[in-house]
């Protein structure tokens, strides 16, 4: 049997088929009982999702006071025989734990440092620490009358690094002078 004879017979066995089907019930009493009965109110979800969304910001309003308000406690250790000044911006926020700890660093290497020097040399690096540390007393006093002041936190903080750059400066002159063999 050739493909042309099947199709045929396809086509003669399609023929014989209803073209028409119809329902073994009549739907139409349901089909109108759905559209005439009562709809669903489109608001009862409007409302469902504002509820939702003040839920979530009030959550997320309370979790975010929860984590910000000030539990920070600042403690603070003073080696015996050294005079530090705590590190503070008008005495409402204070430098980092880091921050004290270079400081520290590098005062212990300052003190090893300043006795290669000699006595005229030492005299002015004190003197010069002296007034930086000064500098910094005077604007931290500032900072206590107006501790939002942008230009006295940044006049602070370069005035501290001001500060550790002079102690290492000096760690490393006396390093470099000890270690010329051209002299």
């Amino acid at each position: 049997m050739n493909t042309i004879e099947r199709d045929d017979e396809l086509i003669a066995a399609a023929s014989k088929l209803s073209t028409e089907i119809s329902p073994e019930r009549d739907l139409w009493p349901g089909v109108a009982r759905a559209i005439a009965g009562p709809q669903r109110s489109r608001w009862t979800p409007r409302f469902a999702q504002a509820a939702a969304v003040v839920l979530l910001v009030g959550a997320s309003s309370m979790l975010t006071y929860l984590g910000t308000k000030d539990q920070v406690q600042i403690v603070e250790v003073v080696p015996a025989g050294l005079v530090f000044e705590q590190a503070s911006f008008g005495g409402r926020y204070a430098l980092g734990v880091g921050y004290q700890e270079a400081h520290r660093d590098v005062e212990a290497q300052l003190k090893a440092e300043l006795e290669r020097l000699s006595p005229t040399a030492r005299e002015e690096v004190e003197q010069n620490l002296a007034m930086i540390r000064g500098a910094i007393g005077q604007i931290n006093a500032a900072l206590a009358d107006e501790p939002d002041n942008p230009l006295l936190q940044e006049l602070l903080l370069q005035t501290y690094r001001e500060e550790l750059a002079m102690m290492q400066r000096v760690g490393s002159l006396t390093q470099h002078v000890m270690s010329r063999k051209d002299i």
